[in-house]
């Protein structure tokens, strides 16, 4: 079973790979010519948020 430092570990590792994929859909937003955010890139912000509350609750159980 995993510890609780570990968990936080591994979900900070989620949330730098949703970081970078939500910078992915920016540049491929923008590569395209839109001038919106898009969608995409809203919901990976959204998820990444969650991610990083998870990260603040776990942490503050030490």
């Amino acid at each position: 079973m995993a510890s609780v430092e570990e968990i936080i570990s591994t979900l900070q590792g989620v949330s730098e790979d949703l970081a970078d994929k939500s910078l992915d859909a920016l540049k491929e937003a923008h590569r395209e010519g839109q001038a919106k955010r898009p969608e995409r890139e809203r919901q990976i912000t959204q998820a990444r948020r969650a991610v990083e509350k998870a990260i603040g609750v776990l942490s503050r159980l030490d």
